[in-house]
């Protein structure tokens, strides 16, 4: 009891101190303006004209303060930057035909690896701890047996993820293609020609004057470089709107050799892709779900490690795959601690910089062996969407920002319905915290994604408006049975 009662103490404690600090300026004005207020009812309103009368004011001095005052506004709202709407997006949701339980993934490893059971053994372990659930999808070409990744196969996979998404988006915005002025499409590792943005701007006959862009290459944190492109494009072109493609196509990049590093994207990669409309147009400010506030960008590819974590190449037989290192998650915590260096100046209250800044003095002069504070960003934001890249990453973030089972609820609950859908989870875990209706007006999202290169890359929103429960979208059909508890070991 002891215990819990000193607990309880430490934290009023703590929740006073980041009271004191975060509202000290509003405390200090109060007692000065109840003074001020005081006196000018003692003075009486007599002796408040008497004072006024008293000063002299030239008509000079009037028009030149009045047109001071006019150009500095003016100054200040021409030089502020736009802001940036999410208007809305839509989530890919891929059709009950392309599900991929776990006996189905299991019994084409078993007859497209009969002559290695090791690799089938190691990917029905990595299948069990992996957090994916029983309705993960791949695309129709994967489910051949043995598997046909041909360049059409890719295309139409292409085409289904990316027009189904788009058409959702013009659906739900009310936008025509022909107003569309900027397209930015980003797919990782599936780069034709012509580019998959021609392709949709051949499909919907978009303008030729269409300011367009195809990202490829940049991994899992692609969807929000692309917001990072699009933010900066809006800047200079006023009265103007986005659209954002995020996915990766699996069809090609399915790996057929035995390389231990190579064979896990099979195991967590999956089908999935998500459409954003933004906007810089005033007008479209009242019908927004959110407004950006920040983009960080990190970049830790001058590291030689970092490089190399996350490279496609082929094994020794000529197969092409991804390798993953096992110095991933290591080199993610870096790529994320040089992150939030940068973001959390922006985003902490005073509080949380206080005590960093005094545990940074205190190390640096008294003892570089104390413990480091790790700022509590859950007094900065109300969601958290961490890249659905699988089980260990999240964990690794959650232990690392010490956030609670609740804060990543999202990113685990995606991760089980959809599997690592590349870029576009980040939107698939912002549908899920719609679809439990827990959205409200002033609400701040953190959405961080890590890709290969080696980048971690996030972004900040706020809510303009609380956010009814959706009665459509990727979760609409299973939304009710979801939080589901994931044990660590599925056993198959």
């Amino acid at each position: 009891m002891s215990d819990i009662s000193s607990s309880v103490k430490l934290k009023y404690v703590k929740l006073g101190y980041q009271y004191l600090v975060n509202h000290f300026l509003t405390l200090l004005l109060i007692p000065f303006i109840a003074t001020v207020a005081i006196e000018l009812l003692r003075m009486g309103s007599q002796e408040i004209f008497t004072v006024l009368y008293s000063f002299h004011f030239e008509v000079l001095h009037i028009l030149c303060s009045s047109f001071l005052i006019i150009f500095v506004s003016t100054v200040y709202f021409m030089s502020k930057p736009r802001t940036v709407y999410l208007v809305d997006y839509s989530c890919y949701k891929p059709p009950v035909t392309c599900r991929v339980p776990f006996s189905s993934f299991m019994e084409h490893s078993r007859l497209i690896l009969k002559d290695n059971p090791k690799s089938v053994e190691f990917q029905m372990r990595i299948l069990e701890r992996s957090g994916l659930g029983e309705e993960t999808c791949l695309p129709p070409a994967i489910h051949y047996l043995p598997p046909a990744p041909t360049m059409e196969a890719a295309r139409n996979e292409a085409q289904m993820v990316i027009f189904t998404a788009m058409e959702d988006l013009f659906k739900k915005t009310g936008l025509k293609p022909k107003d569309i002025d900027i397209l930015i499409v980003n797919c990782s590792l599936f780069s034709p020609t012509p580019s998959l943005s021609a392709m949709i701007i051949n499909k919907y006959k978009l303008r030729s004057n269409i300011k367009s862009y195809n990202l490829s290459g940049m991994g899992c944190s692609a969807g929000l470089i692309s917001v990072d492109v699009a933010r900066d494009l809006l800047q200079v072109h006023p009265n103007s709107n986005a659209v954002i493609i995020s996915t990766e196509i699996i069809t090609p990049n399915y790996y057929k050799g035995n390389e231990r590093a190579m064979l896990l994207p099979n195991c967590l990669f999956r089908m999935g892709g998500a459409a954003v409309l933004l906007s810089n147009r005033r007008s479209d400010r009242w019908r927004a779900k959110y407004k950006l506030c920040h983009l960080v960008r990190t970049h830790q590819g001058a590291d030689d490690k970092a490089y190399y974590c996350v490279m496609e190449e082929e094994d020794k037989e000529g197969n092409v795959g991804i390798n993953l290192s096992k110095d991933l998650m290591t080199i993610a915590g870096e790529a994320l601690k040089a992150n939030i260096t940068t973001i959390g100046p922006l985003v902490l209250p005073a509080s949380e910089q206080l005590l960093f800044l005094s545990s940074l003095i205190g190390r640096k002069i008294f003892n570089p062996k104390w413990k480091p504070y790790i700022p509590d960003f859950k007094q900065a934001f109300e969601h958290f969407c961490i890249h659905a890249g699988g089980r260990a990453v999240i964990d690794e973030l959650q232990k690392s920002l010490q956030l609670s089972g609740e804060h990543v609820e999202a990113s685990r609950m995606t991760l089980h319905r959809f599997g690592n859908t590349s870029s576009s989870s980040l939107w698939y875990e912002l549908s899920y915290i719609e679809a439990q209706g827990r959205m409200k007006r002033s609400d701040r999202v953190w959405q961080i994604a890590f890709g290969s290169g080696f980048k971690c890359n996030s972004a900040v929103w706020k809510c303009i408006r609380t956010i009814k429960t959706p009665t459509d979208g990727p979760w609409s059909d299973c939304i009710e049975r979801y939080p589901v508890f994931i044990p660590e070991v599925v056993k198959l």
